[in-house]
């Protein structure tokens, strides 16, 4: 199963706007891929592990190793299709 890991802040807007879309697709995900929150400022050393340099980040693993990442706020169609793409 994948894993979606999203960097985020408390004070970090555009990461605000992504929250609902994230917790919304989780549900479309279900048993496919697991969805991770990960606060920067709580997880430093996991986001320093990942080379976080801005948020959000969308960090993709597959067997606990990232096959892709994607950075800042997008619409709930972009963050969909390119899960579907790495579904494949």
């Amino acid at each position: 199963m994948l894993k979606l890991l999203d960097f985020y802040a408390d004070w970090c807007g555009p990461c605000k706007m992504m929250a609902p879309i994230f917790e919304e697709i989780e549900k479309d995900y279900e048993n496919r891929i697991e969805f991770k929150k990960v606060d920067v400022e709580a997880e430093e050393q996991l986001a320093g592990q990942y080379n976080i340099g801005s948020i959000p980040t969308f960090v993709l693993l597959k067997d606990d190793k990232e096959i892709d990442r994607k950075t800042g706020a997008m619409p709930k169609e972009m963050l969909k299709a390119w899960l579907d793409s790495q579904l494949k």
